[in-house]
Formats: structure tokens, sequence, C-alpha cells
């Protein structure tokens, strides 16, 4: 009988994920519902055909140096940041990821923390159950509507899109930034209009954040972008962390240079900065983005794709993010 390629799994899945996996593969899983360290990693890497890893996972060029039989990283994310992929390409190692099938329920979280931070509800949920609530009142929460106002997208890739479309069911004027302006044809699709990255921090009512983590956009958003924008703004950020300058978010929402911000992700990830978990006009969630056990499965499954595809039937992965061999 054919032996089968082991893969390392740093993270149990969903059960059908976990299933399929046992029928290819010899599993090397981390049991344990806690990350696994990174001397731990070092240690399980070298018997390794493949590696289906999670975007907190830093897979660096020593852990890679670690696995000589190494042949595919299957990247639990769409984001690949955590993993050196000049060292991956430097053995001919595959690199994949789970483009697309997150793009609409990262979306509704989004559109969910525009709402909430807009609209304040965390702060009423916590009035209501510390029995501070004592009736209606003409002057209590007030906050911003959503509907009508101009929502400003940082990055019209696919979420951004999904996005702007759910901005246009709250009949919203759309504009967006990236770095070099989109076709046509896709700011017709979307009824986005283009902006500089300065006139969008200056018309926006909501901004909301799309971008991948790079050299150059990390802290694309600090003291002197939250100065360009309205007073009464709402940021929200479910890109990643360091695109914003945490601690500088921190300054604005204290000195009331904009209105609110809901993230999902954060710069030094678990961790805060100083200050921001007192702030009551920040809604933070704890990276959720793509958190409902559909996603998460049919994430799980594009993983398994990927990793059956280079160890099985040597072939080219589906969801490749470098040249690999």
């Amino acid at each position: 009988m054919k032996k089968k390629p082991r893969v390392l799994v740093t993270r149990d899945l969903s059960q059908p994920v976990m299933d399929r996996l046992k029928r290819n593969f010899t599993l090397d899983v981390n049991r344990p519902d806690r990350p696994l360290g990174r001397r731990e990693l070092l240690r399980r890497m070298p018997a390794a055909d493949g590696l289906l890893c999670l975007l907190t996972d830093r897979i660096d060029a020593a852990v890679i140096a670690a696995a000589p039989k190494l042949r595919i990283i299957a990247n639990y994310a769409v984001g690949f940041n955590n993993i050196d992929l000049e060292a991956a390409n430097r053995r001919n190692i595959f690199v994949t990821n789970t483009p697309g099938v997150l793009t609409e329920t990262t979306a509704d979280l989004a559109f969910g923390l525009i709402l909430a931070a807009a609209r304040r509800i965390p702060e009423g949920d916590a009035l209501v159950r510390h029995g501070q609530f004592k009736g209606w009142e003409p002057m209590l929460l007030l906050g911003t509507d959503v509907h009508g106002q101009t929502l400003g997208i940082i990055g019209l890739g696919r979420i951004g899109r999904a996005v702007a479309r759910r901005g246009r069911g709250f009949n919203m004027r759309i504009i967006y930034y990236e770095p070099k302006r989109l076709t046509r044809a896709v700011e017709h699709e979307t009824g986005a209009q283009y902006r500089t990255l300065n006139a969008l921090l200056k018309e926006s009512d909501i901004i909301s954040i799309h971008l991948p983590l790079t050299p150059q956009t990390r802290h694309l958003i600090s003291d002197r972008e939250f100065c360009r924008m309205k007073p009464d703004c709402v940021l929200v950020n479910t890109s990643r962390g360091p695109v914003v300058n945490e601690s500088a978010l921190v300054r604005a929402l204290r000195e009331k240079r904009i209105a609110a911000a809901g993230l999902d992700v954060y710069e030094q990830e678990p961790r805060l900065a100083a200050g921001l978990n007192r702030l009551r006009n920040a809604v933070l969630v704890p990276h959720i983005g793509s958190a409902s056990l559909a996603t998460r499965t049919n994430m799980g499954m594009m993983c398994v794709n990927n990793l059956v595809a280079v160890l099985i039937e040597r072939r080219r992965p589906p969801n490749p993010v470098n040249k690999g061999e």
C-alpha cells in the first residue's frame, strides 16, 4: 500500500475538513485549542510533506528550512503576509491561499461593524444589560445615519466591491481609493467613483478598509489621515490591523477627531493599543470576518484541494500565490 503524504495541521478545523484530510493524508494535528508554539512548530516540521497553517502562524525562512521534505504551504486565509514567499520560492515550495470564498461573509461583518459603530449598538446593549435604561429619551445615544451617506472604500477588491453592493442597498454614495484607478467597467458595476486618498478622507462619512498588508499600506491611516476626516466619520477595518496606526486611532477617538471605529483586526493582534479597550466609541470584535460555519468549512476544503493537487495528483494547485515548482 502506497504511503500517504504527511501533512502538519497547526489547528483543528471543522469536522468535514478534518475527515477529508484523514482520507488523503497521514496527519500531524496540533490538538490543543491554542496556537502552535514556535519551538513545537520547528520540531514537527522535518517530517512534513505539506503544511496547513493559519494566518497567525509565522512561517518564516527558519521554519521552511526546518522542513526538507516540504512541497506546499496551504494557508487557511486570503492573506499570506505571515509566510516568507522568497524562502518558499528558493525551495520551489508552493504557497496557496483561499481567495473568494470568504468575500461575502467578511463583507457582511464589515457592514455589521458600520451599523454597530454608527448607531452605537454595543453602547445601547451595555446600557440595557447593566440596568441603566430608564426609558426613551430624546438625546439618548445619538449616532450617525448610515443610509444616504457617503461610503469611502479603501481597496476596491473582492470584499470592497461586496461592501459597495451593500452600501448601494442603503442608498449610499460610493467613492473608492486604489493606488491605481480601476477600469470604467468596474466603476460602473459598483457605482463607485474614484478619489485620491486625501479626497476620500475628506468626503467620506463612513470609511471601510479592504487592503492587503504590504510595506506601502502599513500605517496608511495615521495621525495625518485622521486629521483629514470629518469629526462625525466612522472608520471600519476588516483587512489587516497594521494598515491603521492603532495608537493614532486611539488618539483620534479620544480627542473626538472622528466619531467612532469598528475593528475586526489589530496591529499587534491579539494585543490592543493602550487605551483602546476603554473607548466606548470603538466597537471591537475578535477577528471573526470569515467566522461562519459554512465559510470556514469552505476555506478548509480549498486548503485540502491545494494539498491534494500537489502531494497526490502532482500538479499545480488551484490557488497558488507564488510560482512554486
